[in-house]
This record gives C-alpha cells, structure tokens and sequence, in this order.
C-alpha cells in the first residue's frame, strides 16, 4: 500500500526511494506535486505516529490491509469532528441581537399604561380612560441571545417606536435610575459586549405566570422596572423590598 506526500521539503531534499526504505514493511511512500494544506499535513503526521503505535499491537503480518488503513483514517475523522462541535458550542461573549423585534405596549398590574413626557424626558404610569389610548407608548423590545443562558429569564432592550429613544439603567445619586436616552445608530446595539457599558440597555425579561413579566436591569442585578403606588409617577427601578409594581403586561401591538 502506498501513502502519498506533497511536503514540497521533502521532495527537494530527497527521493521516494530513500522514504520507502524507511518505511513500515509493506507499506510505500509516493512523492506526488500537489500542494497539500496544513491541516492535511496534521492529518498525515497523526495517522503515521498511529502507525508506529499499531504495528506491534493490531498488524502482526508483514502486510499492512486496507482495513487498517480505513479504521485510522475513520478514528481521525471522529476527533475531528469532535473538535469542531466543542469549538461550535463555545457560548458568545455578549449578547447578540435577534431578528425581528417585537411590537408591544406595558401596563402595570393596575392597567395603567406608560406614556412619554417629553418635557421631563419621562415614562408615567398613568390609567387612560377612553379615547386617550393614543398617548399610549409602544414599544419595540428586541430580544437577545444570551452568554450565559438562563431558562427562566431572556434579555431584551426596549425602545419607543417612531423614535431613537431607549430605556436605560444608569447610575445617579448613587443609585441605579431608569432613563431614557437616544441611541442615533440602532445598529451599535445589535451586538452588546458583557462588559460594555452598552448593557445598560439590557432588561432580563422573567415571565410569572401566564400573562404577567418582570423587567431586571442585566446592568444592576436586583433592580426591576417599576412604578408607583400613586398614579402619574415616573417610571423608575427599584428593588424588591421597595414598595413599588414590579409586574407588567406585556401585549403585542
């Protein structure tokens, strides 16, 4: 049997001949002119290194079978596979944006809706009466993958359609606030670093029950989008030992 080498050191520095001599009793090396890629030389290092190690143990004739041959060259093809499907399965280092979004309003467990004061930069909590939904937010959540995936809460960036304006969860007065903040290329939150201070954009959207959510900051663990007791407050962020409506319905628009 014949192996075949394209090792373009080796067929200057010497012949097939010579190789053949060295090699394994009924095998021969052949010396062809086809470039052959690292990884194929990788592969042929392997199979001969597994060659040594198999005469003494599998082949004890002077002949090496194609059957020999096969089973190497099958084991190879394992690992490498094997390789490639840890290598696939390595989890992103942030979080990437999926298409499309979704379009949908919040309310609170006492149904009021948030609207947008522009004068104070604000989301309210207010209960509409009928014929003044329109002032009703809609929001566009796009969700994510996750880099470190939880089965009980995705994350999600919400924004307020028809404008560049997104929920944020920043610092002030030494304590996490809920702002909102204009983000002129959309396209900068497709792909979030974990350790970007993009994440400030970032909600973990756990789901209680059937038709209720909560919203927690990926930035400050512990802090959930909130509102009021009273009507006509800011929406804010809290954490759970405030007194404060941390559940919200969210229905698609």
């Amino acid at each position: 049997m014949a192996f075949q080498c394209d090792y373009s050191s080796i067929k200057q520095t010497t012949s097939s001949e010579h190789w053949s001599d060295r090699m394994p009793q009924g095998m021969d090396l052949e010396i062809t002119n086809h470039p052959l890629t690292m990884k194929q030389v990788v592969n042929l290092v392997i199979a001969i290194d597994r060659l040594k190690g198999s005469q003494s143990e599998k082949v004890q004739s002077s002949e090496f079978r194609d059957e020999d041959l096969l089973n190497l060259l099958l084991e190879n093809a394992l690992e490498e596979q094997l390789v490639l499907e840890l290598t696939e399965a390595t989890p992103p280092r942030g979080f990437t944006a999926i298409e499309p979004s979704q379009q949908c309003m919040m309310r609170d467990t006492q149904k009021r809706s948030m609207v947008l004061v522009k004068e104070a930069m604000e989301l309210h909590a207010i209960r509409l009466q009928g014929g003044t939904t329109d002032h009703e937010v809609n929001l566009n959540m796009s969700t994510y993958l996750d880099p470190t995936p939880s089965a009980s809460a995705q994350p999600v960036a919400l924004g307020i359609r028809g404008t560049k304006l997104y929920l944020s969860c920043t610092q002030k007065a030494n304590r996490p606030t809920l702002s909102l903040e204009e983000v002129q290329n959309k396209d900068d939150l497709k792909s979030i670093s974990k350790d970007s201070d993009m994440v400030r954009f970032l909600f973990y959207r756990n789901d209680i029950g059937v038709s209720a959510s909560s919203l927690m900051s990926a930035r400050y663990s512990g802090w959930y989008i909130s509102t009021a007791t009273e009507d006509n407050l800011p929406v804010d962020v809290c954490q759970q030992s405030e007194t404060r409506y941390r559940s919200f319905t969210i229905l698609q628009g």
